[in-house]
């Protein structure tokens, strides 16, 4: 199971509205899109407008049906508010049609379950279990490298804002790679190693490269700490972004990711382009790629 083209593991490889260390507050209350006289008198045209989900705020409301069909807000009061049928029609076109490989069955078990009569499934945007993924340039060592770069919604004062979660980067990824784990048999501090003062960590500090099968058993490298170290040391220097992409676990036994399709026609902009039905543990693998912990 892949999200990119990289594995799904603590080692998953994988926008300009951010800057390093980005830590921005988010304001809501969006005004609610109108069909202006600049859509001129083609209906086709108006059509096109409306269909379009352009914005990622627009596909929480349109996925929970608080916009209506012409994209106002709906207040929650509005009969139209969350129902159902309104929710169908949205979610119809919430889907990247030119991804093939959702196939037709799988999106009506998906929005069967988000339309659940006694138990319907509602986006929070201020809520966890989702994520960003922001594909970054940067320079490292005088070479252009890309990064992948974390971020998640967190509660400040009185308002939210995006926070860096984690990163991955191939370069950290190496450091900590060993070809030959047999190595590691060997690795290790006597358990009577006090009675000689520790004189015998001269051996674990002889092959730096081998350090880390010093640590305890359940230590994983934190990259996000080594991310910060290299940009502070000037080692790194931001460039640019490539692309965005969000991550969603928050309807219970699924997964499904969200890209931005900048195209002409109807079925364009913040899309559903990846949907998996996902086990509790495939759940929890998931989540930790943008937890440092």
């Amino acid at each position: 199971m892949k999200f990119s083209n990289q594995r799904l593991t603590g080692s998953l490889k994988r926008l300009p509205f951010v800057s390093i260390l980005l830590i921005f507050t988010i304001l809501f209350g969006n005004e609610p899109l109108k069909a202006q006289s600049s859509l001129g008198e083609s209906k086709l045209d108006a059509s096109a407008f409306f269909a379009q989900t352009k914005q990622l705020t627009q596909f929480f409301r349109r996925f929970n049906g608080e916009e209506d069909a012409k994209g106002n807000k709906l207040d929650s009061n509005n009969f139209q508010f969350r129902e159902k049928h309104l929710r169908k029609n949205f979610l119809s076109i919430l889907f990247d049609k030119q991804n093939h490989s959702i196939s037709e069955n799988l999106k009506t078990d998906f929005v069967n379950e988000v339309l659940n009569e006694t138990n319907p499934k509602f986006l929070d945007f201020h809520g966890d279990k989702w994520f960003a993924e922001v594909n970054a340039v940067f320079s490292y060592q005088n070479r252009p490298v890309n990064l992948l770069i974390y971020l998640q919604i967190e509660k400040s004062g009185l308002g939210y804002k995006w926070v860096i979660s984690n990163v991955y980067f191939d370069s950290f990824s190496e450091i900590f790679f060993h070809s030959n784990t047999n190595d590691k048999a060997s690795s290790f501090l006597h358990p009577m190693s006090h009675e000689i003062d520790f004189m015998n960590l001269r051996k674990a500090f002889n092959d730096p490269k081998d350090i880390d099968y010093y640590a305890p058993k359940d230590y994983t490298p934190d990259y996000l700490t080594l991310f910060f170290v290299e940009l502070k040391g000037g080692h790194l220097t931001y460039k640019t972004i490539n692309s965005v992409k969000f991550h969603f676990l928050q309807v219970n036994g699924w997964y499904f990711e969200v890209n931005d399709f900048n195209r002409s026609g109807f079925n364009s902009g913040w899309l559903i382009s990846n949907l998996l039905k996902v086990n509790e543990e495939e759940k929890a693998r998931l989540l930790k790629i943008y937890d440092h912990d």
